[in-house]
């Protein structure tokens, strides 16, 4: 069984497809962040999706994580021909779910595009923005494009095209008066710092549009879960408030749940597992942080001084390059330390998913997860070494 987040995707639903007037800037686009693991592919195809479908909207999911080596553009322009390939043939699933929820009196032989599918997104070829006002002008209803790990669509001349392509489309059809449809896109990633680039910097295609962070399951799903395990667990399945809190601290990951829930299993008559769980927990929390801290261990000294000052303040952080900044930097790595330098340390902690500029001099750390790891080792470090001064071995 799945759990289903109904009543979000239908709030989410109604807030791209019927906005308040607040909510009309999700026009512009808008782009979910999370990390990896927390449920948001699930959450788009189990219920998002069939929630705008519900509404009466064409919707086009690709998924850029499916093909990690192949060109996003390619994947997306193939997603749409697809859609657009099933729209038209008599009978297909997608024709038939559309006719059920709107008012699309579209004949039996679907749709007719006047331009060849095979042409979508070709140099030469029929634009987006003609492909797309075409099928809303037939359908009479919007169109959702869903772009999963969107962030991989940077880096390359092809992706940065599309997504530009994209936005023309946006443009195009949302701006007319009349028009009896509009062009949502939404793009999802886990990679927060890249995500969030995205409609932060002037050169992107979708800069300005609206960014939220993917809301992770809680309570609710925690609930669930014990409902489904406490048959196979019986007298060893913990509470939900204990298990909450034990899921927070791996990161509101439901694959670690599940590990950490199994490991109860394996505990003596007697014992309580409300005890057990949370070291359980923390175990497996810290074994996954380790993953991510590894990676500023590698970046050297530097690395590690920025951004324990980044954990150390707090919140989105300005003044990383300042002088009292790069006095502290020195005070820790026992030498000057340049902006160069630590415009560098920054760049490489931003491409690793750890840092992410929350908007122009402002950081912050990707994963407060992750955050919350470092700080607890800062701490520890303070505990076995009180006279320890700043810069050795990472002592703030």
């Amino acid at each position: 069984m799945t759990f289903r987040r109904t009543a979000l995707a239908q709030e989410m639903a109604k807030q791209l497809l019927r906005p308040t007037f607040l909510d009309t800037s999700l026009r512009s686009g808008l782009f979910l962040s999370g990390q990896r693991r927390v449920g948001k592919t699930t959450f788009l195809a189990t219920d998002l999706i069939p929630a705008l479908q519900d509404l009466g909207a064409i919707v086009i999911y690709v998924d850029l994580w499916s093909q990690p080596q192949a060109n996003p553009a390619d994947l997306v322009h193939g997603a749409i021909r697809k859609s657009l390939n099933e729209l038209q043939t008599p009978g297909s699933g997608m024709l038939q779910k559309l006719k059920r929820v709107s008012s699309l009196e579209a004949g039996a032989a679907g749709f007719k595009f006047g331009f060849k599918l095979a042409d979508v997104g070709k140099d030469g070829g029929v634009s987006l923005a003609q492909a797309f006002t075409e099928l809303i002008d037939q359908s009479r209803t919007d169109l959702v494009l869903i772009v999963d790990e969107v962030q991989h669509a940077l880096g390359s001349a092809d992706g940065d095209n599309m997504l530009h392509a994209l936005k023309a489309a946006r443009d195009a059809i949302n701006t007319r008066p009349a028009t009896p449809g509009y062009f949502l896109f939404v793009g999802t990633g886990s990679h927060r710092a890249r995500v969030q680039e995205l409609s932060l910097k002037g050169n992107q295609a979708f800069n300005g549009a609206v960014t939220h962070e993917f809301p992770v399951l809680g309570l609710e799903f925690v609930e669930y879960v014990l409902e489904q395990v406490r048959p196979q667990l019986g007298a060893m399945a913990p509470s939900a408030s204990v298990t909450e809190a034990a899921f927070k601290r791996m990161g509101s990951r439901p694959e670690e749940l599940m590990k950490a829930l199994n490991v109860l299993r394996a505990l003596p008559e007697g014992a309580n597992p409300d005890e057990h769980l949370p070291t359980i927990a923390q175990s497996f929390g810290a074994a996954a942080a380790d993953i991510e801290l590894q990676k500023i261990e590698a970046f050297g000294p530097l690395a590690q001084a920025v951004f324990s000052r980044i954990c150390g303040i707090g919140g989105n952080v300005k003044g990383v390059f300042t002088a009292d900044a790069l006095k502290e930097y020195a005070a820790r790595i026992g030498r000057e330390a340049t902006t160069q330098e630590v415009q560098g340390v920054i760049g490489l902690m931003t491409s690793a998913n750890l840092l992410m500029r929350v908007r122009h001099g402002h950081y912050g750390v990707t994963d407060p997860f992750v955050e919350k790891a470092w700080g607890a080792r800062l701490q520890a470090d303070r505990l076995l070494r009180p006279d320890a001064a700043p810069g050795q071995d990472g002592a703030p």
